[in-house]
């Protein structure tokens, strides 16, 4: 089974319909302003923003495994990992805005990349600690498991946005030609 196939897997994930509805229920409960939904999922810029707003707390990550490295830059490791903890709640947030639109397959996808991007903040936070205590070696390796965990939790966002496409072309206009998808005139029929 190559990965695409394992990913597709998770769409028809029974075992994930109870968590997924549940995740949706509190979704709808967080953001009961309609307003609030839809600047949340962006509809002012045209497009979610969930996908933005990832790029602080994985950029900070990513970051501090690249200083992990090298012997000398503990403390900076130490602030981008926690720099990436404060800017992973507004990441959640904004997911969250955007799940209660999902259809089932996309949620049952979505709560696995929310429960494997949980795990991935778990050992960010352990790391966090870790480094707080200065057991420096003990950070490095909670900050690799976490990064993995995120290369899971990141391939499975990439595929609800892009193979199942949640959130694309929400809140464009149609072009001239009527047509929503613009690649879509383009298409051989």
């Amino acid at each position: 089974m190559n990965l695409h196939e394992m990913l597709r897997a998770v769409e028809n994930l029974r075992a994930a319909d109870r968590p997924a509805g549940a995740v949706a229920a509190v979704a709808r409960r967080l953001l009961r302003p309609p307003g609030l939904r839809e600047v949340l999922r962006g509809s002012w810029l045209g497009h979610p923003l969930h996908p933005l707003v990832i790029t602080v707390p994985i950029g900070a990550w990513a970051c501090a495994s690249v200083l992990d490295a090298r012997a000398g830059n503990e403390e900076a490791a130490r602030r981008l990992t926690g720099i990436g903890l404060a800017a992973a709640p507004p990441a959640v947030l904004l997911g969250l805005a955007d799940y209660d639109r999902l259809n089932r397959r996309q949620q049952r996808v979505g709560v696995v990349h929310a429960i494997a991007n949980t795990g991935a903040l778990a050992c960010f936070a352990a790391s966090y600690a870790a480094r707080r205590q200065e057991a420096h070696a003990q950070g490095k390796v909670l900050s690799l498991l976490g990064m993995s965990v995120l290369g899971v939790g990141g391939a499975l966002g990439g595929h609800l946005a892009y193979a199942q496409g949640a959130g694309v072309f929400r809140w464009q206009r149609p072009a001239e030609d009527g047509n929503v998808y613009p690649f879509e005139a383009r298409r051989v029929r």
